[in-house]
């Protein structure tokens, strides 16, 4: 019988675990796989993160974009062939949230970073256990490049929750730079008073070097010309990792190592390297950064493959959110309803692209539900550590280890929750998204229109969409479907019985 996820049952295999679908011979299946990679000596796979900022689900090639969008992607196409293409990967609605539930596996609403924080604002990962940290328990090199953004405050730096190195920035590219720029900031640019406000700000304005325990050291302040080289240079940081993990190969130094290279495009706004400057069919400079970001991905896998890592490497290619639309036309593209700030499909189902050659198959496409959470426990079952995961908090991300490995796997996820900051919004489950609440997106509100400028609005009886049927969520369906009425009110109501036993966290909330 065929797996259906709408009726099938979940297994909770602790109280402070997400339930998920455990099928035993998929569970076998992948079980063996891994078992066999693993080997007599216990070998465990290197991981590499590529994360890029507000880059849409239709953006690449392989999502219909590519050529057809102005930015041909040929590097990250042709590595979606060599793995699994998701069509149901999701983020979080804003880049903050998303990134610090892929570090520990946990809502927002749990870990507590529910926007991002802005000019030296603190974070909140201070109490969090990051995937980092639990990854470098286990034995691996960690290394973070590019951008943060998680907090300005020490607690929640890098080298302080589980990175042996860190080289980046810390905040998020249009802080160092929209003060700078005399068209969007005119009235800054050309005041020496408004010029030395901001300056005196206390937020750090550079590109920082740190490594574990250890203080911040300035490489470089941020201005525009320095902001167009930055993912060049963060490329070649973390080249020069790659290159130092392959010299330790057969000796007692080696050892596995966890990369999350985090790149400042395709943020508003983009200023791309001088190599990539007018190179897209589009002549734009979102489009010129795709295609710079592609190059990127391009020069990161030739040298996996060149000291011979690629196919023990598991690596996966997302973004931390939709596309950023107040800032259109540098923004990007998501045939999906609304943008970066809402729980429509816009603002939170990304590309997620995941390959490991031999052992996830080839030319693999599935539409499963999976959460960027999911990699925080499916991580730490690929490299033998799934015993760390902390019991004293609630994880929300699910192990896909049998999805990624069995070659017909389905996802192990039933459910995928959306919160709108501290508002519960929509679940999905298989094709269907029940929705009590969302922001508005209506032109009649603000001219330029994104998941940030509209306003909370709760629906007096919830609203259904079928996904398959109405991917742009243009047409509820609830009248029509209301036997499945229970089931979904019913996969509300045990999710937020876990905030009972599991209180959630607000550090960094609201705007102000």
């Amino acid at each position: 019988m065929a797996h259906d996820p709408v009726v099938a049952e979940t297994v909770r295999e602790a109280d402070h675990l997400e339930p998920r679908f455990v099928l035993p011979d998929q569970e076998a299946r992948a079980a063996a796989k891994l078992d066999a990679y693993r080997g007599p000596g216990g070998k465990r796979p290197n991981v590499l993160f590529i994360y890029f900022d507000d880059v849409g689900w239709g953006d690449f090639g392989c999502y219909g974009g590519g050529v057809a969008v102005g930015a041909p992607t040929p590097n990250i196409d042709r590595l979606a062939r060599r793995g699994l293409l998701l069509t149901s990967c999701y983020s979080e609605p804003s880049c903050t949230p998303s990134r610090a539930s892929l570090m520990t596996g946990r809502l927002p609403m749990r870990h507590g970073l529910l926007r991002p924080p802005m000019y030296g604002q603190r974070g909140g990962l201070d109490g969090e256990i990051t995937l980092a940290q639990l990854l470098s328990d286990a034995g691996y090199v960690t290394q973070a490049v590019g951008k943060w953004h998680m907090g300005e405050n020490v607690e929640s730096q890098p080298q302080h929750v589980g990175f042996d190195d860190f080289y980046g920035f810390l905040s998020v590219s249009d802080m160092y730079t929209e003060w700078r720029d005399p068209y969007f900031f005119p009235e800054i640019v050309y005041s020496e008073e408004r010029t030395r406000w901001v300056e005196n700000l206390p937020f750090n304005k550079c590109f920082v070097h740190a490594t574990r325990g250890g203080e911040l050291e300035t490489v470089e302040e941020v201005t525009i010309p320095v902001l167009s080289q930055l993912d060049d240079r963060w490329a070649t940081y973390s080249l020069e990792f790659i290159r130092r993990m392959a010299a330790r190969l057969g000796t007692p130094q080696q050892r596995p190592w966890f990369l999350y290279h985090c790149t400042r495009g395709a943020h508003f706004d983009n200023y791309p390297h001088e190599r990539f400057l007018g190179r897209s069919p589009a002549k734009h400079p979102y489009k010129d950064t795709i295609m710079e970001l592609d190059d990127i991905v391009g020069r990161l896998v030739a040298e996996l493959e060149a000291t011979g890592q690629l196919d023990d490497t598991l690596v996966f290619i997302s973004s931390d959110n939709g596309p950023e639309m107040e800032t259109w036309p540098d923004a990007a593209y998501s045939p999906f309803r609304c943008a970066k700030g809402s729980t429509w499909e816009g603002g939170q189902r990304v590309p997620g692209i995941i390959v490991w050659p031999g052992m996830i198959d080839a030319d693999r496409a599935s539409d499963g539900i999976f959460s960027q959470m999911d990699l925080f426990p499916t991580v730490l079952r690929l490299a033998g550590a799934e015993d760390r995961i902390p019991s004293d908090r609630y994880i929300d991300g699910v192990d896909q280890t049998s999805f990624l490995l069995d070659p017909d796997g389905v996802s192990n996820r039933k459910y995928l929750y959306y919160w709108l900051v501290t508002v519960f919004s929509a679940l999905r489950v298989g094709e269907w998204k029940f929705m009590v609440a969302s922001t508005s997106d209506d032109d009649r509100d603000a001219l330029n229109l994104g998941g940030f400028t509209g306003v909370t609005q709760r629906y007096t009886h919830g609203r259904l969409y079928n996904l398959y049927l109405d991917p742009k969520e243009s047409r509820s369906y609830l009248i029509r479907k209301l036997a499945y009425l229970e089931s979904f009110t019913a996969g509300i109501r045990d999710h937020l019985m876990t905030f009972g036993a599991y209180p959630p966290k607000h550090p960094i909330a609201s705007m102000i």
